[in-house]
């Protein structure tokens, strides 16, 4: 597991990028108070998920409004038809941690 952040960097209901080992991850503070970490690029355009809406368990891509479930990384919107890998999260001591395995067996 990679230390990412704090859980206070990720405020609820919020994504952000970060740089793990040199992919593009979006860490995201779930509706459900539970944080994600998802790829940060969306399947159906190059573009980085981070900086779309999260709502519930989903992340929307702002430039096409694919919406894609957070603990499965499948679409759950079109235009995108492939899912996005989705990594483990743990949370210690208010800190963010990541394996980089994919935990949905999706690799980019």
């Amino acid at each position: 597991m990679i230390r990412i952040c704090s859980t206070e960097d990720v405020p609820k209901g919020a994504a952000i990028s970060a740089d793990v080992d040199g992919v593009q991850v979006a860490i995201v503070h779930g509706e459900d108070d539970v944080f994600y970490a998802v790829h940060d690029e969306c399947s159906h355009a190059a573009v980085a998920l981070s900086e779309g809406e999260v709502e519930g368990c989903t992340l929307e891509c702002w430039l096409h409004g694919s919406r894609f479930d957070l603990r499965t990384g499948e679409p759950t919107g079109l235009p995108a038809t492939e899912p996005v890998p989705v990594y483990p999260v743990e949370v210690r001591d208010g800190e963010i941690y990541v394996s980089m395995t994919p935990s949905n067996g999706v690799t980019r």
